[in-house]
């Protein structure tokens, strides 16, 4: 099984970012096969209809990996009631053949006590992309983004309760998703 996290962040050491590297330590622990593309380290091009971005390192990067994933989690802060620019822009490079029939899990970092607004709005993306909404997402803000923050900075990230259960149901899904594919093609 393998698993897909777009860190949506391009800030260096974005609070989202840090929760998608706790999300992935917590999987490896399950030896679940990740992969981590941060959109920081990787910034695509903007996206334009009019170009043809296929010839671009990164966003080919980007859909190889997405072609080859059972399950995708995203991530990303929430800036004025959305998902960020950088996230909805490697989105938009990509397309239904990345994200058809495979579950994927949103995940938020707001300023304030939740970030309601950005999961909503990545849950209307991936049902455009055909993609399968987890029923759990994870949300942090307040308080919680204060102590994921002072946990990098020890070295240290652990889930809360929240997240861990919102991750487990979440990879309930991509398991049950991948052996429904299993017995297809047999």
């Amino acid at each position: 099984m393998k698993i897909v996290i777009i860190a949506g962040s391009n800030r260096k050491e974005a609070t989202s970012t840090i929760l998608a590297k706790a999300l992935q330590a917590q999987m490896n622990l399950g030896s679940v096969e990740t992969e981590l593309f941060n959109l920081y380290e990787t910034p695509l091009p903007f996206y334009s209809p009019d170009e043809i971005f296929n010839r671009h390192e990164g966003v080919r990067e980007l859909q190889r990996l997405l072609m080859e994933a059972d399950g995708i989690i995203l991530t990303t802060p929430e800036y004025h009631g959305g998902m960020s620019g950088v996230l909805k822009n490697a989105l938009d490079h990509m397309g239904q053949m990345h994200f058809s029939g495979k579950p994927v899990l949103s995940v938020s970092s707001a300023g304030g006590a939740v970030g309601v607004s950005s999961l909503q709005q990545m849950q209307a993306t991936v049902r455009n992309l055909h993609g399968i909404n987890s029923p759990e997402w994870i949300s942090i803000g307040g308080s919680q983004r204060n102590l994921y923050e002072s946990e990098a900075a020890e070295g240290t990230i652990v889930l809360d309760y929240r997240a861990k259960e919102a991750l487990a149901i979440f990879m309930e899904l991509v398991k049950k998703i991948s052996s429904k594919e299993e017995v297809e093609a047999l």
